[in-house]
């Protein structure tokens, strides 16, 4: 699916949905806490808060990511959407810590839950409007390579464990009057919580470092450039990285040296129409060689993504195909 400037820019009605989401859980929350007084609440409230802070990183940084290429920055602005999952999740971790210490605090001075019926329904009807949003933004983070939306989709789904496990801890305090429940509930909460952040925060430094394709893509897109690969054309030096929504791959084309720039030429348009067709947001440097130079099989250095066949019958001898 092709994905242009225009079309990343309407991604931005989705951090809206989930800043909505996110105000109306908060409203519903506290007052399921200010009618309970339960630990549980007060942590499935305080996360929500944290749900509306990262909602406006996450438009904050689609907005920076949709931006065209500029004189500062060559290849475009996706990566700011690294940033945006970085600070979601830094705000879970925020999150976890708040409801870690309030458990722990209510599990030295336990303390009776009231009207658990209606604080127990109102916090079930912000679930499920926090399930219904996250399902949304991660379908649609998916289809657009979007990991802002994928990280805030994903956040919201913690928001929504937090509220099952507070929802159960409160009905177990009513059923079995073990009050002690209701707060050891709210530490498992915060504990889940906290690996959810780890992983949001190891994805986005991954993509700094600018990771390569998944296995799986860099097969694919092996696959198509041997294709057109024949006993005059080969290829090497493929790979790849990948920059949020954006990915980038190179690799050396030799030809015959005796060939005409045009001729030349018009096999690496040929090899990139192709590529251009089985990945639409994929952006391709490719650097043609003369295939009978050694120099040609030196060059492109470190590692190299695996292209079958290569024949190369004309390589001097001495020099084997990489």
């Amino acid at each position: 699916m092709t994905t242009s400037t225009g079309s990343r820019r309407h991604l931005e009605k989705f951090a809206w949905l989930s800043i909505a989401a996110a105000l109306a859980t908060i409203v519903l929350k506290t007052g399921a806490w200010w009618i309970t007084d339960s630990v549980g609440l007060l942590a499935d409230a305080a996360e929500s808060i944290v749900n509306l802070v990262a909602a406006v990183a996450a438009l904050i940084a689609l907005r920076v990511a949709g931006r065209v290429a500029d004189d500062d920055h060559h290849f475009g602005h996706s990566k700011a959407e690294y940033f945006s999952a970085a600070i979601e999740g830094a705000m879970i971790f925020v999150a976890a810590g708040f409801i870690i210490w309030q458990a722990v605090g209510r599990l030295l001075d336990p303390r009776p839950i009231d009207q658990v019926g209606l604080g127990l329904a109102i916090s079930v009807l912000a679930s499920i409007i926090n399930g219904a949003v996250a399902f949304v933004l991660i379908r649609a983070g998916r289809r657009h390579r979007s990991i802002t939306l994928r990280a805030d989709g994903q956040h919201l789904l913690t928001d929504v464990w937090t509220s099952v496990g507070v929802v159960v801890g409160v009905g177990l305090v009513v059923i079995t009057g073990i009050e002690v429940l209701d707060p050891l509930v709210a530490l498992l909460v915060g504990g889940n919580i906290l690996l959810t952040g780890w992983r949001l925060i190891n994805e986005s430094g991954t993509g700094l470092m600018d990771a390569a394709l998944t296995p799986e893509e860099n097969a694919d897109l092996a696959d198509t450039v041997a294709a057109r690969c024949t006993d005059e054309v080969t290829v090497h030096g493929l790979r790849t990285r990948v920059a949020g929504h954006v990915s980038f791959a190179e690799f050396h084309v030799l030809v015959p040296g005796a060939w005409s720039v045009r001729r030349a030429h018009d096999v690496v348009e040929d090899i990139e129409e192709a590529i251009a067709e089985q990945h639409p947001d994929l952006r391709v440097t490719v650097h043609l060689e003369p295939r009978e130079d050694p120099r040609a099989y030196d060059d492109y250095g470190g590692y190299e993504i695996p292209i079958e066949p290569l024949p190369d019958p004309d390589v001097p001898s001495g020099k084997e195909t990489p």
